[in-house]
């Protein structure tokens, strides 16, 4: 069996490439335009917002390969509940079929974050 803080590491970086994915895509497709953001205007506090957002999935990866096993478990559980929340709100102000897929898939790896780092026992 894969050490927990393995598997853990291994979901944060799976769920940090589904957001990448999802944002690609969304270029790609033309669903998103260089500065277009549903009629509000981004400021530069804004971008720094959705800069830290986006980078904690990436911190979760260290965080996990070096705390400790109690806080490494909660700091895991709480962050993963955070995003299955954030995403789930999230998802139905998103149109393509691809992007709801996409934000399914990083609830489920959210899921399973809370899961095994819920059961997830000293020793």
């Amino acid at each position: 069996m894969v050490e927990r803080r393995l598997l853990l590491a291994a979901i944060w970086i799976a769920l940090m490439l589904v957001y990448l994915l999802g944002d690609v895509l969304r270029i790609f497709s033309g669903d998103y335009l260089k500065g277009d953001t549903d009629a509000s205007k981004f400021t530069q506090p804004m971008w720094l917002g959705v800069s830290v957002l986006m980078v904690i999935p990436i911190v979760m990866i260290l965080l996990t390969l070096l705390l400790g096993q109690p806080v490494n478990r909660w700091v895991n559980i709480i962050v993963a509940a955070f995003f299955f929340l954030f995403n789930l709100v999230g998802l139905p102000t998103y149109t393509g079929l691809y992007d709801k897929f996409l934000i399914v898939v990083g609830l489920v790896f959210n899921g399973m974050t809370v899961w095994y780092a819920w059961h997830w026992t000293a020793g």
